[in-house]
């Protein structure tokens, strides 16, 4: 879903009705101790901490349908606070989630697409680990003559299931 076609209605609908083991959100994301300070943005406005949280619990609640990998690829989606650690990518994993990769400070968006893009190449293949295949796709990202500034592609931390 691209754009205004992002809605938590949307959302909500196809997370439920689809069968994905990969859900990737790439949109902004505020973490705070307070719920109604807590969200990712849709097109339609802020889907808060208490709406994720429901439309993952729902999800989670048959084993053929949980989440195995959710992304949260923009913002500070793993950043939290003295009274909660690790963000929305913590409440997802303890909502249902298996495994949740986010982001612990704003990432490049073209730095980002590089890393997604070698990373889901990487898990579809099957031979690495998520952590392994992240952890790959970050030093392929150094090695290269692009010359990304680590700032720009290492905020990115695997909550959950590294397996």
């Amino acid at each position: 879903m691209l754009n205004q076609a992002f809605t938590s209605e949307s959302l909500s609908s196809k997370v439920n009705a689809e069968r994905f083991n990969v859900v990737h959100l790439a949109t902004h994301g505020t973490f705070s101790s307070r719920a109604e300070e807590t969200y990712i943005l849709a097109a339609d406005g802020p889907i808060n901490v208490v709406q994720l949280d429901g439309l993952l619990r729902d999800r989670s609640q048959s084993e053929t349908q949980a989440i195995e990998l959710l992304i949260l690829s923009a913002c500070q989606t793993a950043e939290g606070d003295d009274r909660a650690a690790l963000g929305l990518a913590g409440v997802a994993v303890k909502a249902g989630a298996r495994s949740t990769l986010a982001s612990l400070w704003q990432a490049d968006d073209q730095a980002t697409a590089l890393v997604m893009g070698d990373f889901y190449q990487q898990i579809t293949e099957g031979k690495l680990t998520k952590a392994e295949a992240l952890r790959q796709s970050q030093l392929k990202l150094l090695r290269s003559e692009s010359r990304y500034y680590p700032g720009l592609w290492a905020p990115f931390i695997l909550v959950g299931n590294w397996l």
